[in-house]
């Protein structure tokens, strides 16, 4: 995502001609996008997205099991 809000912020400098970024070459500016597409590339095929979702799903499955156990007023688990 930064990658892709560095590229959007580059192009838009290259565009309106600020002064460093205009002498640059199109190559340069357009270097994130390609940066961007390769991690996202990477990340859908090691699969670091789906486990990453997984991960926010478990930790709200959690918290809303800990937040019905606080107001039924059950503690915790009991060996």
């Amino acid at each position: 995502m930064y990658l892709l809000g560095l590229g959007i912020l580059l192009l838009l400098m290259k565009y309106l001609e600020v002064d460093p970024v205009a002498a640059w070459s199109w190559w340069v500016v357009l270097a994130p996008f390609a940066g961007a597409v390769a991690w996202w590339a990477w990340a859908d095929a090691s699969g670091y997205t789906r486990r990453k979702a997984m991960e926010r799903m478990d930790a709200k499955k959690k918290a809303r099991i800990d937040k019905q156990r606080e107001n039924l007023g059950i503690q915790g688990k009991r060996r």
